[in-house]
């Protein structure tokens, strides 16, 4: 295993890419990017590219939506100060 491989982590199914790989004593941790953890280097397995691609194109789709979420909670609180500043005003 080397920086760069795309790998799957037994336990959970998540598939990164190997940022980092350190040793500590007889136990060898690799770095995931999609998750920022190090994994035990014997419980990941090699991954396909299009499970990785599957992972990122999630992730890109979850930042969008959070986007989108952010600039319509902006537009509500614009609407909400244009709508407390009309005068009601009755017939009477």
């Amino acid at each position: 295993m080397i920086v760069g491989d795309i790998v799957r982590y037994r336990n959970t199914g998540t598939v990164g890419k190997v940022e980092d790989i350190k040793v500590d004593g007889q136990v060898t941790w690799a770095l995931l990017d999609t998750s920022k953890l190090y994994y035990d280097a014997t419980s990941l397995d090699p991954a396909s590219p299009d499970d990785y691609r599957e992972i990122i194109d999630r992730e890109a789709g979850g930042k969008d939506q959070l986007e989108d979420i952010m600039r319509l909670r902006q537009e509500m609180e614009e609407m909400a100060e244009k709508v407390s500043r009309i005068t009601p005003s009755g017939a009477g």
